[in-house]
């Protein structure tokens, strides 16, 4: 029996599979490139593309000709009250008491902090909103309520609250509480600083 016909009948089936398999690599590579543009137009389309706000403004400052963000709303706006609270030796209070922003804005204010004691100290702050319903429309894109803190005695430190409030806020809401309550905790850089300082036996 001649083994020709079944060996060109392999190679031939070898040859079809290679080219299915090709074709399905060639499409899933497609589909990966694709995803990125999708999940851009479905967030800008539903309204959660904060980030990309972010970045779209902030790349945008001071160059004529850049992208915008097309999501403020400049029909609203919203004044956002600043308030702070120390649990503890310390002085903590924002830059200014109130700012008035657009929704889809993107805003920054600046609180100090300054220890009064004559120790290291760690904290950190909690924050809260009023009303109740804003808080899930007051997006924190940078804040210093993210990490705790360690300050010297007499150490002074100024950090930021980056934030943009969803245009999606009900039209009744005009006005928005951001409190802080910064209070003291037990550290973990103290902790570590404090056992590297530990003599050893």
């Amino acid at each position: 029996m001649d083994p020709r016909p079944a060996s060109r009948t392999l190679r031939s089936d070898n040859l079809r599979m290679v080219g299915k398999l090709t074709v399905v690599a060639v499409m899933m590579f497609g589909f990966g490139y694709a995803l990125v543009p999708m999940y851009r137009a479905i967030c800008e389309a539903l309204g959660i593309n904060v980030l990309s706000v972010s970045e779209r403004v902030t790349s945008g400052l001071g160059r004529p000709g850049t992208a915008v963000n097309t999501q403020v709303d400049t029909s609203r706006t919203i004044t956002v009250e600043f308030d702070a609270n120390a649990r503890g030796p310390w002085d903590f209070k924002p830059a200014v008491r109130s700012i008035t922003v657009h929704p889809g804005e993107l805003a920054t204010v600046m609180y100090e902090f300054r220890n009064v004691q004559n120790r290291t100290m760690a904290a950190q702050a909690i924050p809260s909103y009023a009303p109740r319903q804003a808080t899930a429309h007051f997006n924190k894109l940078e804040c210093f309520c993210f990490n705790e803190y360690t300050l010297a005695p007499g150490e002074t430190k100024q950090w930021p609250v980056v934030f943009v409030i969803d245009p999606k806020l009900p039209k009744d809401v005009t006005t928005i509480t951001l409190s802080y309550t910064f209070f003291e905790v037990a550290g973990k850089g103290l902790q570590a600083q404090s056992r590297a300082q530990e003599p050893r036996s």
